[in-house]
This record gives C-alpha cells, structure tokens and sequence, in this order.
C-alpha cells in the first residue's frame, strides 16, 4: 500500500474517497465545494492510501489551526480529519501507515503538538493520542427553567438583541476569534473557514438565529447560535437547541441563557456544548430543572516534542518533575526533568530516577490540565515511582482555567 500526499487537482477524488470509507455521499454542494463542511480541506496537508494499480482507498487530512495554552500562550497545531480507509481495504495497514506518515509530515512543518476528534475512542490512542478536554450536554425543561433570586451575581450592564446567521457571519468571527485567545484548549477559526461557510453551525449556511450580547459600550462580547425543531401540534411546543454559546465571562453566559431559556412555545432547551464549570445549573430556582447528559470526549492531543511542548504551556506551581514517557507508536522512549519556576518551565533529558511513567497518550490527556495525573495513577495508566510523585504532578499540571473546545472539525 502506497501513501502519497494530495494536491488541489485531488480534490473531488479525495472527497469522494473519503465519503465512501464512511458509507456516506457528498451531496449537493456548489462547484467550489462552498457551503459543505468538507470545503476548507488544505489539500496540500492531505494523504492518499493507493493500491498497487493506482486507485485511492483511504484518506487523511488535517488543518492549520491554533490552540491556546494554559496560561494564554498560543501554537500552531496540526488537526486532523477526514481519516477512513474504505471497507474493501481494511486490516491491511493502510490506517497505521497514513497515520505515521501524517505525524512524520507534522514534525517537518515544525508543529509539535496535534489534535483531533475521535469518531471511536479505541482507534487513536494506539498513535498517541489522548482525550484532552470533555464537554456536556444540558437539557432544560422549559417548565422549570426559572432562575433564582441571586443579588450576589450582580446585574448585567450589556444588552442582547436578535439576528440572523447570515447577516452577521463577521461579528460572530470576531467574538469567537477573542473568545478562543482567551479559553485555554480553544482552537482558532481561519477566516478560510467563516468565508467558505465550513463546518457546522453557526458557520454553515444552515439557517440559525443568533443572540448576540453587547456590553455597556455596545462591543459584541458574545452569543448563542439556535434553532427549533419541529412544532409539536399536540403539546404546542417545540425542542429549542443552542449550536453554541460563546461567552467572554459567565455574566455574559447567564444573559444568552436567560434569554433562549425565555424562548415561547419551547418545551426544552438542548445546550450542546457546556463544559461542567459552568454554574448555569445553579442559578436555576429548580435545580433538577437542569439535566446533565453524558460527558463526551471532545480534543485529543498528541505531543511530538515532549520538552518543546512542556515548556510552550503556562505552569501555576514551582517545582521539580522526572517523567518517563513511552511513544511506542513512534518507537521512541525518553526520560525528562521538568523543571517550573515563576510560570515557566524548562525541559531536558534526564538519567534520573522517574517520578512517573506514562504513554505519550496519557501524557496528551493531562497536558491542558483537563485530567489530573493522580486519576491515570489510580487508573492504573500512570506509573507513580513513590507515594508523592501523583500528588505533585496534580500541583504542577493544575490549571486555573479548565481547558474546553467546541470547535468540530
């Protein structure tokens, strides 16, 4: 099996290629590809798996995105997409080999970190990858979706008002773009993506409306991206669900909540996305009018630079950390001193005794700060050399600022 990269004349063979790994058809979409979730594939970061006779059978791309950092500091990664390999073709290494190729392209453009979105969770751990941030879903009846009495919180001094999607695709970039420089784990959104409508909404052309908050100077400082579902004729009501709510602080959340929580003729309201920090629930006068769903992984992140990539993060903690990590994927074994003084860090091979040792995938899930090291230890994931090693890596790796993305790629 041959992997060989993608140019911009393999794009309607590479989109082809890769519905038909998923079972899926590519649709109707203008002949630029605009307004399709696919469109804004770099075609120059693409690879092809080939049969012997020439014919394209798997696909992996990936895109050029930025990520924020604990501690502000932002990066260039690599993330990936669009991997299938068609069913005709499975089990023959065509995956592993597009994979290694993929990261080997990664590091020769200099990126030392790369992510993704895991369609099944036991495929990518195998290269490197770990489940680094976690998002919830929240379901609210409308019915019990009153809000306490709380002078504490203090008054909005912003206002909302009412748009449409497409007449104001530029603000909704520019309130996104300040809010994911500001949300460690957030990804960037290239302009490429917003001018070519990609992805979901609100970016795709689908029709949404938009609450869109000003603060007391007029600035846009946040939103709330929905749709309702079907009228139910019986109960006169229908599922209102909220793509996404971009808020710069949680005053912001709670008056885009407040507002879609306030929508007639809704029976419930789905929020998506909603990382668990969140205090929403709690300013419900019914606190059970809040339902939880399922926690879903959301980034995976692979290091392929341990020290770079240990020294790019902020740290909240002094202190001195030897870690062991295994990247058997890569066939690459190191031994480290991490060493943070006043929010920096310094990263070097090391001969000493390790405090723990991890897989480089382990090491992913707890790079943003979204995993606690001492959870792996007690998994059974993360080998502690001494009692205090797990406790000290929780000081080291905490985070102020939980780490969240909902950016779907």
């Amino acid at each position: 099996m041959e992997i060989r990269a993608t140019t911009e004349q393999d794009r309607k063979t590479f989109v082809a290629t890769m519905h038909s790994a998923f079972g899926l058809f590519p649709g109707d979409t203008t002949e630029d590809g605009g307004g399709a979730w696919w469109s804004a594939f770099e075609m120059d970061r693409g690879l092809f798996a080939v049969t012997p006779e020439g014919r394209p059978v798997g696909t992996a791309a990936a895109y050029s995105f930025e990520l924020t950092l604990p501690g502000g500091d932002i990066v260039p990664v690599s993330g990936v997409t669009a991997v299938g390999v068609a069913p005709s073709h499975r089990r023959r290494g065509a995956l592993t080999a597009m994979m290694r190729q993929q990261l080997a392209d990664v590091r020769q453009r200099g990126e030392f970190l790369s992510v993704l979105l895991a369609s099944e969770a036991v495929i990518y751990r195998r290269f490197g990858y770990g489940p680094a941030t976690w998002t919830n879903r929240l379901t609210v009846q409308r019915s019990r979706a009153g809000f306490a009495d709380l002078r504490a919180a203090g008054e909005d001094t912003g206002s909302v008002e009412l748009l449409r999607s497409d007449d104001c695709q530029e603000i909704l970039e520019e309130v996104y773009d300040r809010y994911r420089r500001a949300q460690p784990g957030a990804l960037s959104r290239p302009h490429r993506w917003w001018a070519l409508r990609a992805g979901q909404p609100p970016i795709a052309p689908t029709p949404r409306y938009v609450v869109l908050h000003r603060d007391a100077d007029g600035s846009p400082d946040g939103y709330a991206s929905y749709a309702l579902g079907d009228f139910d004729r019986v109960n006169k009501t229908s599922i209102l669900t909220v793509d996404e709510v971009i808020a710069l602080d949680d005053a912001v959340f709670t008056a885009l909540a407040r507002t879609v929580l306030g929508h007639d003729l809704v029976g419930q309201i789905v929020f998506k996305h909603v990382p668990a920090w969140r205090p929403l629930r709690w300013q419900l006068e019914d606190v059970r009018g809040a339902e939880t769903g399922a926690e879903e992984d959301w980034l995976w992140v692979r290091l392929l630079d341990v020290p770079r990539a240990l020294a790019a993060r902020g740290w909240f903690a002094d202190g001195e950390l030897v870690l062991d990590v295994d990247d058997a994927f890569l066939g690459e074994r190191g031994r480290y001193l991490l060493t943070v003084r006043d929010g920096k860090a310094e990263c070097v091979e090391t001969d000493r005794e390790p405090d723990l040792s991890l897989d480089v995938s382990d090491l992913g899930s707890i790079y943003l700060g979204g995993t606690t090291p001492s959870t792996l230890v007690r998994a059974g994931r993360v080998r502690a050399h001494h009692a205090g090693a797990a406790l000290l890596a929780d000081d080291l790796f905490r985070t102020p600022q939980p780490p969240h993305c909902l950016h779907w790629f």
